[in-house]
């Protein structure tokens, strides 16, 4: 249920901490090597996980400048995986996010804190479920550089942020299951043709 966050969330991790360049660079994100990662208490009983994979996203990275980048990332709703289709039914139902194939769950960046030389504060507009909220991930450069056998430029993040599901109206059961979300992102990132 919470999962609709994550995945703009991701994207904005790209944006950090490369090679110093004149100009801005397109960057679409590689989706066989992204992920969002979420999970939540359950009655206190477990922590349930849940992923969203395969999406897309486009990130203009400034190397010189990197607060000066942005990020946007977009996903269907219903690409969230939940690893029991009964679970996944009850999310997509009335209960939680009523979705339809069309609903998407989107991610606009606002404005990037470079906070050291490999780690930032990427602010950006998440919106879910209908609901336009401002998040901040936890962003981390792994690695930048000519990926070795794509032979171009690739960079990969990890960022990681909190979400509150009553925040976007999907908060059905709180407290006993909880209310916070742990979201979890890795992404890579290739150079656009």
């Amino acid at each position: 249920m919470i999962s609709k966050f994550i995945a703009p969330a991701a994207l904005a991790t790209a944006m950090f901490a490369t090679p110093a360049l004149a100009a801005p660079e397109a960057y679409v994100l590689d989706s066989s090597h992204s992920q969002i990662v979420f999970s939540y208490d359950h009655l206190g009983y477990s922590t349930t996980y849940g992923m969203f994979s395969g999406f897309a996203g486009e990130i203009a990275f400034d190397a010189e400048d990197p607060a000066a980048s942005s990020v946007t990332v977009s996903m269907p709703v219903t690409s969230m995986m939940t690893g029991w289709e009964a679970r996944f039914e009850h999310f997509m139902s009335g209960d939680f996010f009523g979705a339809d194939a069309e609903e998407m769950v989107t991610f606009t960046s606002t404005g990037i804190e470079v906070t050291g030389d490999n780690t930032a504060l990427i602010t950006g507009d998440l919106t879910l479920n209908g609901v336009t909220k401002s998040v901040v991930l936890d962003a981390v450069l792994n690695q930048a550089g000519n990926h070795p056998m794509a032979e171009k430029p690739w960079a990969g993040f990890d960022a990681t942020t909190t979400l509150l599901r009553s925040d976007f109206n999907v908060g059905a059961f709180a407290p006993f299951v909880g209310d916070e979300v742990s979201v979890m992102i890795s992404i890579e990132a290739m150079k656009a043709e």
